[in-house]
C-alpha cells in the first residue's frame, strides 16, 4: 500500500532502492571523510566552505550535519526530505566567496560547484561500500548513481545535468580533473583531517582510532588526488585489504546498536515502514542476482 493510499510514506527512495540498502552501512563514515578529501581539491568549492563556515572549529559539526542531511533524504518522509533540501537551498542562495586565483566573487550555489560536491560525494560513497566488500553488482551501482539524482535536485541542480550511471560519473571526473588543485585551503583540510584538534584527554583515542580511519579514507582516493596532495599512499592492494577488514569489523557490530546513534533515521524509518524495510547486504545480494544476470542492464 502506498502513501497515496493511506499507507506509510517511503520517502524519496524507499526500501526497494539501492540507496536505502547502502546508506545503512557503517563504512559510510569513512566514505564521508574520503568525500571531504576529494571535494577540497576544487579551489572554488573549498574556498566557499572556508569563507562561509568555521571549518576548523566546527568541522565535527559540519560532518554530523552532512550525515543528518543524507540520513533525512534517504530514510525520512517525503516532506522531511523536501524541507531539508529547501533549507539547504535557502542558505546557499545567500552565500558567496572569493576565487583564490582571480579574486572574483562567486555564489556558492553555482551549479558547477554543486555538481562537483555532489559527484565527489556519490563517487566516494559508491567506491568505499563496493571496495570494502558490500555485494553491489554493476547494475546496482548504476542504479545507485541514478537514484541519487534526487539528492542533486534537492540541493538545487537540474537532475538531467547530473551523471546518471557509473560511466557518466567517470567521464565527469575526467572532464573536471584539469580544474583541480591542492592549494592552501585543501592543505588546511588535509591537515585537519589528519590531526583534528580535540581535548587533550582524547588525544590517545584520536591517535588510535581516528588517524587510521582518516588514513584509510585518504589511501582510497584516486592516484591523481594523491599526486595533488603530494602525499604518498599505500599500495592499492593494501588499501583494499584494510577496507575489507575494517568493513568486516564494523559490520560485526549489531546493526541495532549502531543505528541507535543519533539522530536514528534508520530506526525511525523501520518503525514507519515495518521490519521488512531493514537495510541489509543480503537484500543487495539477492537483488544483484536478478539485476546483474546475463542479458540484464
Amino acid at each position: 500500500m502506498s502513501a497515496a493510499d493511506g499507507g506509510p510514506d517511503p520517502g524519496l527512495y524507499g526500501p526497494g532502492s539501492v540507496t536505502w540498502q547502502c546508506h545503512g552501512d557503517p563504512m559510510m563514515w569513512i566514505a564521508g571523510v574520503r568525500a571531504l578529501y576529494l571535494q577540497a581539491l576544487h579551489p572554488r568549492a573549498v574556498r566557499g566552505v572556508m569563507e562561509n563556515s568555521d571549518f576548523r572549529r566546527d568541522a565535527w559539526g559540519r560532518l554530523l550535519r552532512t550525515a543528518d542531511f543524507v540520513g533525512t533524504l534517504t530514510y525520512g518522509t517525503t516532506e522531511a526530505a523536501e524541507q531539508a533540501g529547501a533549507r539547504v537551498r535557502k542558505i546557499h542562495r545567500t552565500l558567496s566567496a572569493t576565487d583564490p586565483v582571480t579574486g572574483e566573487r562567486f555564489p556558492v550555489d553555482d551549479p558547477e560547484l554543486l555538481l562537483w560536491v555532489h559527484c565527489a560525494q556519490i563517487d566516494s560513497f559508491l567506491h568505499i561500500i563496493r571496495r570494502s566488500g558490500l555485494p553491489l553488482g554493476p547494475g546496482q551501482a548504476d542504479r545507485y548513481v541514478a537514484e541519487n539524482r534526487v539528492n542533486a535536485r534537492l540541493v538545487g541542480l537540474d537532475p538531467s545535468a547530473v551523471p546518471g550511471d557509473t560511466a557518466a560519473l567517470a567521464a565527469y571526473f575526467e572532464r573536471v580533473r584539469p580544474e583541480l588543485a591542492a592549494g592552501p585551503d585543501a592543505r588546511a583540510v588535509d591537515e585537519f583531517l589528519r590531526s583534528p584538534p580535540i581535548h587533550p584527554l582524547l588525544v590517545p583515542g584520536r591517535n588510535l582510532v581516528w588517524r587510521p580511519l582518516a588514513a584509510l579514507a585518504y589511501g582510497s582516493l584516486p592516484a591523481y588526488a594523491h599526486q595533488l596532495y603530494g602525499r604518498p599512499a599505500p599500495a592499492p592492494r593494501s588499501v583494499t585489504r584494510r577496507l575489507r577488514l575494517t568493513g568486516s569489523l564494523l559490520r560485526s557490530i549489531p546493526a541495532g546498536l549502531r543505528w541507535q546513534l543519533p539522530p536514528g533515521h534508520i530506526l525511525k524509518a523501520m518503525r514507519r515502514m515495518g521490519p521488512g524495510s531493514r537495510p541489509s547486504p543480503y537484500t543487495l545480494r539477492t537483488a544483484a542476482a536478478i539485476l546483474d544476470r546475463p542479458g540484464r542492464a
